[in-house]
């Protein structure tokens, strides 16, 4: 009777039973840890977040992309008060405190606002820089962040032309930071930004989040140090400007890595193409080249990790649990929150990123902590959808102070990695290899919009060490890669406690530099593989037979091209049944489109089609054709 109390505590689904297995238990989710809250907004009030800033007094500075600016008083509050600061500015898209006045970049300036009088309202204004501005509609400007030294820095978007998905840099700076002082004295920074939304200053050290596209083939976490090349060669046109710390030009950086553009009429590129190297090209690849450009500290797959990367919070000290110290990031696309563990090896950051919270309302854009521990959250998905369905939003994350079952860090060993567990883990199953995978890949770096996971390649386990306590597993993984993201999966250790298996199961780490020292001494290694099984030899296949299954085959379901819907990142912007950044498959399915038709629109969109939706889809060229095939089969299928 005692056991079955205990195992019906734990929510167990069946009983440890002489000669039966103890039935894993139903894991506890991100919910049961992290509760998301509404901060609820006066009637009447869209708040299209665009910055966030915690003020000394725990007052929450909040922009918009509309224009205004409101202070949010008691903001952990069940009925916090807005007071409006500031109205008519022009799409703010981030704002911070500093000696008793507040700073926002506009798109075109970086503008001081204070209230002199003491009234609540700001009533004097004053430009810090402007800088140049096309009239684009993708001149989006992010910032400011406050160095230690009082001073600021800004980001800038490229421009995107109407009649091409291509970005360029139409005006000086476009593309690029900027070190801004106070007296208007402004230094350019550092190029080679494609949308630089998730700028941020973390222990003084200033680092940026980019979204996909065109020489992004996923989004990243980067340091921004002065003199850097970001890796997108639009901004690279400014770079002999008086003033500048890169010193790279368009023309060499084409014409060392061979790279060439066709132009129109208009200097629109119409076919860009790799004239060499066109199966497999990478950033890592043309640093050997170009010393300036800066690789991702930390890679955010692409669909996985968030679709198109903003803010960076470190978690502060005695906030959420066995996290502090590490890094949390927004998404707006996909409305949710990633974790990342850095560390820094041969003197260069790397690291690794997971999972952390989804299900926030609208797109995750700014990110800052309360006086009260809690995450705010800025949403918005105007100009590009999120998964959250809500159109803007205010939000805060909350911890529930129960600590989850997770990996709390991964480290690059000389000959693996070590997995810190939060929780002790259960000795029998962190012992068996059969609970671990590691594969690694790549992302091409070309002028093609995104790129597929590429050079694929599994990472045999050899063998793994658990620590007495149970904290921390050793893992001895042949055939690692440098540069290369390898994805960590834990599927079948389980905590000691409740059997319970991990929260987020796999991790995505960076591997820039392959540690040096002595590797693991094998003494007390476990080698253990239960899901070992013998080879067995192919059997012949009858060639009537495998004729009359190809002309009978079927149309692919679902779970046969979820593989390659994840692999192209189609998953990123369209869902099966329901609408996200772009039309749900069954509605591409209602035009009753012919596969040849879907296979060309694949590779050529036509925007045209959907103008309910504000976010065109790229072409896809590099889909291979027997990919798209069965994609487009599939799709066709759903007609029914």
């Amino acid at each position: 009777m005692n056991n079955i109390i205990k195992y019906i505590k734990v929510g167990l689904l069946s009983l440890l039973l002489p000669g039966t297995c103890l039935a894993q238990a139903e894991s506890p989710k991100e919910d049961d840890y992290f509760k998301i809250m509404r901060v609820p907004a006066p009637e009447g009030n869209i708040l299209e977040v665009g910055g966030l800033c915690v003020m000394p007094n725990g007052n929450l500075a909040v922009s918009t992309r509309r224009g205004d600016i409101f202070i949010v008083e008691n903001p952990s509050s069940q009925r916090p008060f807005f007071r409006k600061f500031a109205s008519g500015l022009h799409e703010v898209l981030g704002v911070a405190y500093k000696n008793g006045s507040l700073y926002c970049v506009q798109r075109g300036e970086l503008t001081k606002m204070t209230d002199t009088d003491m009234d609540g309202v700001a009533d004097d204004f004053k430009t810090i820089y402007a800088w140049p501005l096309s009239g684009n509609y993708h001149e989006y400007s992010f910032g400011p962040k406050l160095a230690a030294d009082g001073s600021f820095f800004v980001t800038l978007n490229l421009g995107f032309p109407p009649t091409w998905w291509i970005p360029k840099s139409m005006v000086p700076w476009r593309g690029w930071a900027l070190h801004i002082y106070e007296d208007g004295r402004v230094e350019p920074w550092a190029a080679g930004m494609r949308s630089p939304c998730g700028i941020s200053m973390i222990d003084d050290e200033l680092f940026y989040t980019d979204n996909q596209g065109d020489w992004v083939g996923s989004g990243s976490i980067m340091p921004v140090k002065k003199g850097s090349f970001m890796g997108h060669p639009a901004s690279l046109v400014w770079s002999g400007l008086p003033g500048s710390p890169v010193h790279i030009t368009s023309e060499q950086f084409f014409a060392k890595n061979k790279l060439r553009e066709e132009f129109d009429e208009n200097g629109n590129p119409v076919k860009p193409q790799n004239i060499v190297n066109e199966k497999f090209n990478t950033e890592f690849g043309i640093k050997k080249d170009f010393p300036q450009l800066q690789l991702p500290a930390v890679w955010l797959p692409h669909g996985i990790l968030g679709i198109s990367n903003s803010e960076i919070v470190k978690i502060p000290e005695g906030v959420f649990g066995p996290f502090q110290g590490q890094l949390l990031v927004g998404d707006q696309g996909q409305s949710m929150v990633s974790r990342v563990f850095m560390e820094k090896v041969n003197g260069e950051y790397q690291g690794v990123a997971w999972p952390f919270r989804s299900g926030f309302q609208s797109g995750v854009v700014r990110l800052a902590w309360g006086k009260d521990g809690s995450l705010y959250a800025g949403e918005t998905n105007r100009g590009w959808g999120s998964a959250g369905e809500a159109t803007e939003g205010l939000q805060r994350l909350v911890w529930n102070n129960k600590v989850p079952f997770e990996m709390r860090a991964i480290r690059a060993m000389p000959d693996g990695f070590e997995i810190e567990f939060t929780k002790p883990v259960d000795q029998k199953t962190a012992n068996d290899i059969a609970s671990y995978a590691v594969e690694s890949y790549i992302y091409k770096y070309h002028s093609v919009y995104g790129s597929p996971p590429v050079n694929e390649q599994k990472c045999p386990i050899l063998g793994v060490k658990v620590s007495a306590d149970g904290l921390k597993a050793r893992l001895i993984v042949s055939k690692l890669r440098q540069y290369y993201i390898h994805t960590i999966t834990v599927d079948g250790v389980r905590d000691a406690e409740n059997s319970y298996s991990l929260v987020h199961p796999t991790g995505y780490y960076t591997l820039n530099n392959i540690p040096g020292g002595p590797k693991l001494n094998m003494a007390g290694v476990s080698t253990k593989n239960t899901a070992a099984k013998p080879v067995v030899s192919p059997k012949k296949v009858n060639k009537a037979n495998a004729v009359k299954t190809v002309k009978s085959a079927k149309a692919p379901t679902y779970a046969e091209v979820k593989t390659l819907l994840t692999k192209n990142t189609c998953l990123a912007c369209h869902n099966a049944n329901t609408r996200q950044v772009g039309p749900a498959y069954v509605d591409v399915a209602k035009r009753k489109y012919s596969v040849e038709e879907i296979m060309e629109l694949i590779r050529e969109p036509k925007p045209e089609h959907w103008p309910d939706y504000s976010t065109p889809m790229p072409p896809m060229p590099q889909v291979p054709k027997a990919e798209a095939r069965k994609i487009a089969q599939w799709i066709k299928s759903l007609e029914k």
